[in-house]
């Protein structure tokens, strides 16, 4: 089972949390054992897994990220989005979580985020379910 799934973003940086979106996708594939991938198919937007409990957490990843990579510096790339290429290469372009008993395979604390760093816009990701 495959889809694509359109989001908008509306903050030049953020991070969505598309686990609800994702264990859809799960509960209407009916794969009971599997694997879910999760893909972003941008070079300035990525994919993690991280704690959806406390939305401090988020805020203070986009921080971090910010000062060890702020969105002005010395960067030559001539687009102004260097900042954004480069967290989106360190959060990665894909997750992979476990199906089991037909619901993903998490923590209790863990939920999927797809990373804006270049926003708002238009964006998709992808989710592959294979069983297995």
């Amino acid at each position: 089972m495959f889809r694509r799934i359109r989001i908008q973003t509306t903050k030049p940086q953020q991070f969505i949390d598309i686990t609800n979106m994702v264990a859809s996708e799960v509960k209407n594939s009916n794969v009971r054992e599997g694997i879910a991938v999760v893909y972003v198919p941008h070079t300035t937007a990525g994919v993690t897994i991280n704690e959806n409990a406390d939305p401090s957490v988020v805020r203070d990843l986009i921080s971090a990220l910010d000062k060890t990579y702020p969105i002005k510096a010395d960067y030559l790339h001539a687009e102004g989005n260097s900042h954004a290429h480069i967290k989106a290469s360190l959060m990665g372009s894909s997750c992979t979580v476990i199906i089991q008993d037909g619901k993903l395979l998490l923590g209790t604390w863990q939920g999927i985020y797809f990373c804006e760093f270049d926003g708002p816009r238009n964006r998709e990701f992808y989710v592959k379910i294979t069983e297995g």
